[in-house]
């Protein structure tokens, strides 16, 4: 009986003199054991503290008994010395606020030798990028995390996630718009060449398959002892933080193909001598191409076969741009081309009417040319055999012609009525 009461009882011998001596003496006599200040000494002494409770709780006879161990009031004063939440917060400024101070440079800052050194976060390209990483691995690593604070630190990683996410959000916005004032943070967008957002889609890309895959792992392995609907929203949540990320890797690809067109059209541009060439002279038809047509492409095969487009992009990634970009330079070369061509023509029309009064006023015939052929007849002979080189050179770049719908309407613009029907140069 002795025995069976000294079992119901231990719990009672355990708080009221083991931990309310040793409560004690760590309130009156080693205060900076708990100080949240210092947050690595802190995180040190309360898992020392959990062990030792632990260790006490080894010594209960039942499950009950551990219990009322821990219902005891010393137990539960035990237990609220220690400032999880203040601590929490020491380790929130120290991690988010790494990030904010990357993020808050002017430019994008390409980290050195970037395919040196040990782990996944080798690949990432900038040191923006690597800020997010090393922050998120910051909150779940074990001289980090305070399971009891698990909840905190997964809305952290969110956070920190979505704070990235914002940063390249304003600088896409600043980039469309010309004006990183109305998007704080967005500074860096707004100089950054077409090859920078080269690192801005890899970077996206290599975050997205960590946090969707070996992060979300490690996270789900360390919350394991959690119900399966509690993983469930956990894994959903971080998931759905890698497909917001994600979601701007278009956007940065649509800033590269619009730098790639506006370069294109300044070649393209200069279409529009083909005009003075013919209008009011006496060259003959045209037999070959402008020379301006071999530098309509040159950006893009430039950027695709750059050194950090080939090493950096998918393939994927790369055929996108090039057929973007490809459809975009051809669409301007339409305009442009279908533009000059009216003009021509309305400016043929014009003279002729004049051409005709001139000669009934004075009697002549009025249903004979003065040439046989017009000025728009060479115009849009120059503009067919200009299409046509271009055509070829879009081949040697990887691009069916013939797909892009505006080269079948700039080849019905300007080809002549027995070519009409067939795309072939």
């Amino acid at each position: 009986m002795a025995c069976e009461n000294s079992g119901l009882h231990v719990f009672d011998f355990l708080a009221n003199s083991i931990l309310k001596e040793v409560l004690a003496a760590v309130t009156h006599g080693r205060k900076e054991a708990l100080s949240p200040g210092k947050p690595t000494k802190f995180l040190k002494n309360y898992k020392s503290s959990l062990d030792f409770l632990a260790h006490l709780e080894g010594y209960c006879p039942s499950r009950s008994a551990v219990v009322k161990f821990r219902a005891e009031v010393v137990c539960v004063e035990f237990m609220k010395m220690w400032n999880v939440g203040a601590y929490f917060y020491t380790r929130f400024q120290e991690i988010a606020g790494a990030l904010d101070s990357t993020l808050a440079a002017t430019t994008l800052v390409p980290i050195q030798n970037s395919n040196s050194g040990d782990g996944k976060i080798q690949n990432l390209t900038l040191k923006q990028s690597t800020a997010l990483l090393e922050s998120l691995r910051s909150c779940w690593r074990e001289d980090v995390l305070v399971l009891s604070c698990s909840d905190k630190f997964l809305r952290l990683s969110l956070q920190l996630i979505s704070r990235y996410s914002n940063w390249l959000s304003s600088g896409l916005a600043a980039r469309k718009t010309g004006n990183a004032g109305s998007n704080p943070g967005g500074e860096w967008a707004t100089s950054a060449v077409p090859e920078e957002f080269i690192y801005i889609i890899h970077d996206i890309n290599c975050l997205t398959a960590e946090v969707c895959g070996d992060y979300l792992g490690h996270v789900l392995q360390l919350l394991s002892a959690c119900s399966v609907d509690v993983l469930d929203l956990v894994k959903q949540s971080i998931l759905q933080g890698g497909k917001a990320l994600h979601a701007l890797v278009p956007p940065a690809v649509k800033i590269i193909i619009e730098v790639l067109v506006e370069k294109s059209a300044e070649d393209l541009r200069q279409l529009k001598g083909i005009t003075a060439t013919y209008r009011m002279t006496n060259k003959p038809l045209p037999v070959r191409h402008s020379p301006y047509v071999s530098g309509i492409l040159r950006p893009v095969k430039a950027f695709l076969d750059g050194e950090r487009a080939t090493t950096y992009l998918t393939k994927e990634t790369r055929n996108e741009i090039l057929l973007g970009a490809a459809t975009d330079i051809t669409d301007r070369y339409y305009e442009l081309a279908a533009d000059l061509v009216n003009v021509a023509r309305k400016t043929e029309s014009s003279l002729q009417r004049i051409r005709q009064g001139a000669q009934r006023r004075a009697g002549a015939s009025s249903d004979v040319s003065d040439h046989n052929v017009s000025d728009t007849d060479k115009i849009c002979m120059q503009l067919f055999l200009d299409i046509q080189e271009y055509g070829r050179n879009l081949a040697v770049i990887g691009v069916e012609a013939a797909d892009i719908p505006s080269y079948r309407s700039l080849w019905q613009c300007v080809a002549p009525q027995d070519r009409q029907l067939t795309i072939n140069f």
